[in-house]
């Protein structure tokens, strides 16, 4: 009888192991969960912070521009520190980082210091996410792997369903400081938590850090998306911003070359040789066009064009966000019977619909709702949103799950990055080629400050020019044309996707475990 008790029993190490998982993911994800939040809470925070603390439009630009950047430039070069010096203490010392920038920002003076800070407070959450990824990577495996990183991205999801509302509550009641300490409350709960369960591990084949391509790629992003930013500002024909941009593509060619010759490169350029990696690093920048950039434009528009205040637009945002909860489940169902590549497909062309659906709303029909159309974006996002960390952990050998996981998060977030600044642009050039004729002084001024939603400091200028209805008018014109290079985006982005992650990726979907996810050199 106490034999066969005792065969009945899993083994004590089993349990507690599997009990360590547990909190390890919770942890991981609790830190995953307040990035996006800290994302989100920074756009719907901006209008209040510039009537606290003032500030250009492009100082106003860069609280969302400078977090992103660092964030995203650093998230590659954090994953193979990740590998080469160890994934729990990368990650420990990110959350750590990131709670400390989050307390300091909640007493910044002026915007000069709030936009350096929120610099530092991404490089901690590339740390972190990077570190935890890698974490997870090894934490798990096969079928739990898959699980435990797309609970990671439902995660990202519900960050972002929650960001807007919570950051408008958290404005309203108790200030826009109040919403970055609560994320240093979080941050240091998840550090707690997780921590003391975690194990430490390495890439035992990594060498020393490849610090000139990470400077190369960081400069690469970090030029591109100043030099886009500053064009609006000073003008189109502005040698400074082109400089910029051109030595944006002077660093990324020295990075290529650095890559190239480097025996253990932070990137594999090798691995762009397959198709479906090519097709899983499409996943996140398709997404950032159809639904990352409306983060960030809608609850200006709502607040500053509108005149909603910030928990209304908080609630508006819900409905793009929302789905995020719900659809990546169902699209874990769905690849029982499809591809993950054409599941992903039909999502980008959902949201495509769903932004064509936005684009025939006017914002100065006070009576016409939102939801609709975030609904039915938010939907169509989630369904790639759901597969594509899946996906990625999967394209590599388990030992280089820093490089892999980095990779990913870098095309995710760097893209996210580039996305709005390229939109940010975009939307000013529009509005600038919409303003009435008779402004001329402040036309430039007049756009910028139109795009960051700030009616304030455009009636300052232009009221007794044109009224309050007519920039209205101008700014919903703008919009539409936005919304369609939106949807040509992310239209093209489907068909690409689609081409390149056929019926093949199933395999990707069920976790792939051999040191050669892609096959050989020889498969199409």
């Amino acid at each position: 009888m106490e034999t066969t008790l005792k065969a009945s029993l899993p083994p004590p190490s089993h349990t507690a192991s599997s009990r360590g998982q547990a909190w390890v993911l919770a942890a991981v994800c609790l830190a995953a969960l307040i990035l996006p939040l800290s994302f989100t809470g920074g756009v719907v925070a901006t209008p209040t912070i510039s009537r606290d603390l003032g500030g250009s439009s492009l100082a106003l630009n860069w609280i969302t521009n400078a977090f992103m950047l660092s964030f995203g430039s650093l998230l590659m070069p954090a994953g193979a520190l990740a590998d080469a010096f160890g994934r729990k203490r990368l990650f420990a010392s990110g959350v750590l980082a990131f709670s400390i920038a989050s307390v300091i920002i909640a007493w910044a003076p002026n915007i000069a210091w709030l936009d350096v800070l929120r610099a530092v407070q991404g490089i901690a959450a590339a740390t972190a996410l990077a570190g935890g990824s890698a974490a997870l990577a090894q934490e798990f495996d096969g079928i739990a792997r898959t699980r435990a990183f797309s609970l990671l991205g439902t995660s990202f999801g519900a960050g972002l369903a929650f960001g807007p509302v919570l950051a408008g509550l958290l404005i309203e009641h108790e200030g826009w400081r109040s919403m970055f300490l609560s994320s240093a409350f979080v941050g240091t709960f998840a550090l707690l938590l997780g921590v003391p369960r975690m194990r430490e591990s390495r890439d035992p084949d990594a060498m020393r850090f490849d610090w000139l391509g990470a400077v190369s790629f960081t400069g690469t992003l970090g030029l591109f998306t100043w030099g886009v930013l500053q064009l609006p500002t000073s003008g189109w024909s502005s040698f400074q911003a082109w400089g910029l941009i051109g030595g944006s593509l002077l660093a990324f060619a020295v990075f290529l070359r650095v890559e190239r010759r480097t025996h253990r490169p932070m990137l594999d350029l090798s691995l762009f040789r397959y198709p479906r990696f090519v097709g899983v690093q499409m996943l996140p920048v398709a997404t950032s066009y159809c639904y990352v950039v409306l983060l960030v434009l809608l609850p200006l528009r709502l607040i500053g064009i509108e005149g909603r205040n910030e928990v209304s637009a908080g609630l508006t945002m819900i409905a793009l966000s929302i789905p995020m909860l719900v659809m990546p489940s169902i699209a874990a169902v769905l690849t029982r019977w499809a591809s993950a590549g054409k599941i992903s497909a039909a999502g980008l062309l959902i949201a495509a619909l769903g932004l064509f659906w936005l684009s025939c709303i006017d914002p100065s029909n006070r009576q016409a709702s939102l939801l609709g159309p975030l609904l039915v974006i938010g939907v169509g996002t989630g369904l790639p949103w759901g597969l594509m960390d899946g996906l990625a952990v999967s394209v590599v050998p388990k030992e280089r799950a820093g490089m892999a996981t980095g990779i990913f998060s870098t095309a995710r977030v760097a893209g996210e990055g580039m996305a709005i600044a390229i939109v940010s642009a975009l939307l000013t050039l529009f509005i600038q080629f919409h303003l009435p004729e008779n402004i001329s002084t402040w036309r430039v001024a007049t756009a910028r400050h139109l795009a960051m939603g700030d009616m304030v400091a455009v009636e300052s200028h232009v009221l007794d020019t044109v009224n309050t209805n007519a920039l209205v008018t101008v700014y919903g014109e703008a919009f539409q044309w936005l919304i369609y290079f939106l949807i040509l985006i992310t239209v093209f982005s489907a068909i690409v996707v689609g081409w390149l992650l056929g019926d093949q990726d199933r395999q990707h979907t069920d976790g792939c475990q051999t040191d050669n996810c892609f096959g050989s050199d020889n498969d199409p």
